[in-house]
């Protein structure tokens, strides 16, 4: 065989030399063909609606995540791979929530890959024992002191809190994802996020109110708006960097209208969190009876 090679150089060789302008072929020449035709397809403006969107390679990786999750819904390896990652993935996709870049999709930088629920459940657990818990010391502190105050702690407050970070976390998510895919029917240019996708997103984008929740400890109000506005700013920038580019190209009203409401929804839930559990109404607690000396009986009320 080498023998056979390099005769067939030697030839080569021969034909260049009696004819220096014969075209010669590369085996490396498909490879840089191929390069250039990739990079002509790559015009600038399509590389930044790919780049937001995440329809440049998200279509194969969208693939591979549907041939993943192949198994029948009523199994348990079907659900099993919603809980699918590593605590690298998760604690990436925590600094993207808290962290968002401008200009950078959460979904095509850290969710499309492999979308989980195993970062959103915990994310909304541990948030709805932080704000019960946070709460009800929060309630403590400001009336410590009192002589008529007795602290009972108030379990209601789990019950209530995890109704209300749950159901924000599952069901606008639903009505998100029904609304982008009826959209999607009347626009081509609409992008309809996976309802996996949209959870996925909601619930990392809580997570910058654990530690918002256990501040709101603070006696002091001002203290806990102006955190809760920051929490809120930061979070909410995370939903519309993600969904702002899915609904851009719809009518001008009705993609300003959806982002309207989904950052007022995401308002509401700070502003209740914060209202209901930390800046309650203080009530009032009636003062021990007291005897007085002439037989009859005095009741005072202190606040």
């Amino acid at each position: 065989e080498t023998l056979g090679c390099a005769s067939e150089f030697d030839d080569a060789a021969t034909l260049l030399a009696a004819n220096p302008d014969a075209t010669t072929i590369s085996i490396d020449e498909p490879t840089e063909a191929h390069k250039k035709q990739h990079s002509r397809r790559q015009e600038p403006g399509r590389e930044e609606d790919d780049e937001l969107l995440g329809t440049d390679d998200s279509d194969k990786t969208e693939l591979l995540a549907g041939q993943k999750k192949s198994a029948p819904f009523w199994t348990f390896e079907y659900y099993q791979t919603f809980f699918d990652v590593d605590t690298y993935q998760v604690l990436d996709r925590i600094k993207g929530s808290v962290f968002p870049v401008p200009g950078r999709n959460f979904v095509r930088l850290y969710v499309r890959s492999n979308p989980d629920l195993y970062g959103p459940f915990w994310i909304c657990a541990t948030l709805v024992f932080a704000i019960a818990v946070s709460g009800n010391l929060s309630n403590f502190f400001i009336h410590l002191g009192r002589p008529t105050y007795h602290y009972v702690p108030e379990f209601r407050k789990v019950s209530i809190a995890a109704t209300t970070i749950y159901a924000y976390a599952w069901l606008v998510p639903l009505a998100l994802w029904g609304f982008l895919m009826w959209r999607n029917s009347k626009v081509m240019n609409i992008v309809s996020y996976s309802f996996l996708e949209i959870v996925c997103v909601y619930g990392y984008s809580l997570f910058v109110y654990i530690p918002t929740a256990i501040l709101w400890i603070i006696p002091q109000k001002v203290v806990r708006w102006v955190l809760m506005i920051f929490s809120l700013c930061l979070s909410g920038s995370v939903l519309v960097m993600t969904f702002w580019p899915a609904v851009r190209d719809d009518n001008r009203r009705i993609a300003l209208a959806t982002m309207g409401t989904i950052v007022l929804l995401h308002a509401l839930l700070s502003v209740g969190c914060l209202a209901y559990f930390f800046d309650a109404p203080e009530v009032d607690f009636p003062a021990p009876i007291i005897p007085a000396h002439n037989g009859t009986t005095l009741i005072t009320k202190v606040k």
